[in-house]
C-alpha cells in the first residue's frame, strides 16, 4: 500500500500545483497586465526575460519572468554589472516577487512546481557535487525551503543543504507552509539580495567534489 507521503509526492503535488496556479493566474490577470505595461514603459522591450534553466533530471527548459534590468553594455559590448543594470523599479519587482508572476506558466506546463529547489542555469550542471545533484530529482520550484529561510542572503552551500532537506521531507503540509511563508516574506521583502551582491554571485562548485 502506498503511503500518503509517497502518494503526494508522485501525484498529489502536481494536482496541488494545478489547483492553485489556475485560480492564482486568473486572479492576477489585471496585475499581470499592469506590470507588463510598466515594464514596457520603464525598461523597454522585451517585457519578458527568458533563460534556459535545468529542471527535473537535468532537463533543460526556458524560464519566463518579467524583465528587471536594462540593456547597458560597456566596452567591448559586454553587459555592465547587475548592480548597474538593476533599476529601482526592477528592484521593486524583485523584492515583491512580482517579476515571478509569468513563471506560473512554467508551473502549468509542468516544467516547474510551486514549491521546490530554485532552477539554476545550465552552466552549473557540471559543478554540482553528487549530493547537490539530488536537487534535480524533483521539479524545481518558484519558491522553496531555502527561499523562506534566507533566499539570496544565504551562501550557495547553505542553500543547497536546505534544498536537500526539503527533498527528504517534502509533504503536503510542508508545501502549504512554504507557500504561506513565501507570501509573508515577499510582503516583508526579506532576503532579496546577498550580503555583497544585488543578485546571487556565480556558483563555481567545490573542488574537492564532496
Amino acid at each position: 500500500m502506498i503511503s500518503r507521503t509517497i502518494a503526494y509526492r508522485r501525484f498529489g503535488k502536481r494536482v496541488l500545483d494545478i489547483a492553485l496556479t489556475v485560480p492564482i493566474l486568473i486572479g492576477l490577470l489585471p496585475v499581470l497586465a499592469g506590470v507588463a505595461l510598466l515594464v514596457r514603459l520603464k525598461l523597454g522591450s522585451p517585457i519578458l526575460f527568458r533563460q534556459r534553466r535545468s529542471g527535473l533530471r537535468g532537463q533543460s527548459f526556458t524560464i519566463v519572468k518579467f524583465r528587471t534590468m536594462i540593456d547597458a553594455c560597456g566596452a567591448p559590448g559586454r553587459p555592465l554589472p547587475d548592480a548597474v543594470r538593476l533599476t529601482r523599479f526592477g528592484s521593486l519587482l524583485r523584492s515583491t516577487s512580482l517579476d515571478e508572476i509569468p513563471t506560473l506558466w512554467n508551473v502549468l506546463k509542468g516544467d516547474m512546481s510551486l514549491v521546490g529547489p530554485r532552477p539554476l542555469i545550465e552552466a552549473y550542471l557540471n559543478r554540482y557535487t553528487p549530493t547537490q545533484r539530488r536537487r534535480l530529482t524533483i521539479r524545481p520550484g518558484i519558491t522553496g525551503w531555502a527561499q523562506i529561510n534566507g533566499r539570496n542572503a544565504l551562501s550557495w552551500e547553505h542553500k543547497f543543504k536546505l534544498d536537500i532537506w526539503y527533498i527528504d521531507h517534502q509533504s503536503l503540509w510542508l508545501d502549504l507552509k512554504i507557500i504561506v511563508l513565501t507570501l509573508v516574506k515577499s510582503f516583508r521583502r526579506e532576503g532579496i539580495n546577498s550580503n555583497s551582491h544585488v543578485t546571487m554571485p556565480e556558483f563555481w562548485g567545490r573542488k574537492d567534489g564532496k
